[in-house]
Order: structure tokens, then C-alpha cells, then sequence
């Protein structure tokens, strides 16, 4: 299954790829997700919790940084996922690219899924439409870091630099994914879907 997703975040090119090479960051402003700790220099486990209605489903990941090209800014991550009551699992491929969108950048993310166990039964699109609303908080929670790192520290200095002093942003806290609410959200995007698909066919 093929996933795309893309954001905008209020920063330049410069300014967001290092933001986009901290792991342990991006695993923090992920909804669900807790970082249990690194691996290796390039593999961090995590925790990931979901809901799927009533179905709640908790996975043990590794997180690897398979590639990095600093040139195109682009970033290769794998994940590999077991639950953690043997429920299943999941593999992914996650690639995501920056490039310019005027004074922003765009965050392009095409991710290649594939499950197993209980989280199979969903459809792509409910699997869509549920992953669009987790990039959706994730980006909300991205741009609040680039906010916080792009803020003036020095008192009497509005819009200077970050002071050297200053200590780094740091993700959101992870909260657990709220599954009745995204489930509810994500059955109406296909309810909807599925209507316009039905009303094309009538025409």
C-alpha cells in the first residue's frame, strides 16, 4: 500500500533539514508515538499506539535512517513493527523530501506499508484517510518546533538569533492517538468517498 502526504512548514530549506534529520524528534511530535531509546547511531526504538474504533492496537518499532541525501534533501526511514500483544505487524518505507514553496518548504512524504494481523482488515482508504489526519497533527506539531527554534531568546533583541546558550526545542509530548475520533472522522471521509464516487456513476 502507498501512502502520500505533504505539508508546509513556515521555514527555509537550511533551516528545516536538520529538524528533519533528528529522529528522536520526529518520532516525538508523531501523535501515539513514545521513543523508548537508540538502537545504534542509525536505528531508534519506539512505541506506537493507535486506535482503529474499537480496536486498539499498541507496536513495538524499529526505526532505521536508511539513507540520507543531503544534496536533494531527501531522507530514507524503515520501520519495522510488531505488536506488542501478537496482534500482527507492519513494515514501512518512508521517504520524505524537502523543497522550496516560496518563503516555506514543503515536506513531501510517500511511505510504502504493508500489515498484517488485525490492522489488515481496514481498507486503504480507511487507512488513508486515518494516516492523513495523523500527518495532519504531526505537521501541526513540526512547524510548532520551527517556531520555537526560529524565536528571538535575547531579551531586547526581538527577531535576533537564537542564543548559543539557549537549549534546543524539544517535540510536543506524545499523547495516544484518539481512536473514536479519528476512526469517526476517517469512516465520514469514506462515507463521503464512496457518495461521490456513487453520484459519478449516476451521472
Amino acid at each position: 500500500m502507498k501512502l502520500e502526504n505533504s505539508f508546509l512548514v513556515p521555514a527555509s530549506l537550511e533551516q528545516a533539514w536538520p529538524t528533519l534529520l533528528d529522529i528522536p524528534l520526529m518520532v516525538g511530535c508523531m501523535p501515539g508515538a513514545q521513543l523508548v531509546g537508540p538502537v545504534d547511531d542509525r536505528t531508534w526504538e519506539t512505541n506506537m499506539n493507535v486506535k482503529f474504533g474499537p480496536i486498539a492496537l499498541t507496536f513495538g518499532t524499529h526505526v532505521t535512517q536508511d539513507d540520507v541525501d543531503a544534496e536533494a534533501y531527501v531522507v530514507r526511514l524503515k520501520a519495522n513493527a510488531r505488536e506488542l500483544r501478537n496482534r500482527g505487524g507492519a513494515q514501512a518505507t518512508v521517504v520524505s523530501s524537502l523543497r522550496p514553496d516560496g518563503e516555506a518548504t514543503r515536506v513531501d512524504i510517500d511511505t510504502e506499508l504493508l500489515l498484517s494481523g488485525p490492522a489488515a482488515q481496514f481498507g486503504r482508504g480507511l487507512v488513508q484517510d486515518v494516516s492523513t489526519q495523523l500527518i495532519d497533527r504531526f505537521a501541526e506539531n513540526i512547524r510548532a518546533v520551527l517556531a520555537e527554534r526560529q524565536a528571538p531568546r535575547e531579551i531586547g533583541e526581538p527577531g535576533g538569533a537564537r542564543s548559543a546558550a539557549a537549549p534546543a526545542a524539544t517535540a510536543p509530548e506524545a499523547k495516544p492517538v484518539s481512536g473514536l475520533r479519528i476512526g469517526l472522522r476517517a469512516l465520514r471521509m469514506t462515507l463521503a468517498r464512496l457518495l461521490r464516487r456513487l453520484s459519478r456513476r449516476a451521472a
